[in-house]
């Protein structure tokens, strides 16, 4: 479809042309933003916490002990 030069410059037409520039926009970012793996802040975060008894179904396995994060100061 081929407009006339007068329609091309209107104020609607500049903002029709905007609003279709960041829907674009906006619809590219979630499309590479669903492509990506996901991400779990959990796994960044470092564990606190540590299990009273053993959960496994080999119970009496001993289990290695994890080492405690050094903390920063």
């Amino acid at each position: 479809m081929i407009f006339s030069e007068e329609i091309l410059h209107t104020d609607w037409f500049a903002a029709l042309t905007a609003f279709v520039a960041i829907n674009t926009t906006i619809y590219v970012v979630l499309a590479i933003a669903k492509t990506l793996p996901k991400i779990y802040v959990t796994d960044y975060l470092p564990r606190n916490y540590e299990r009273a008894e053993t959960r496994s179904i080999y119970p009496d396995v001993e289990e290695p002990k994890r080492k405690k994060p050094e903390k920063k100061d």
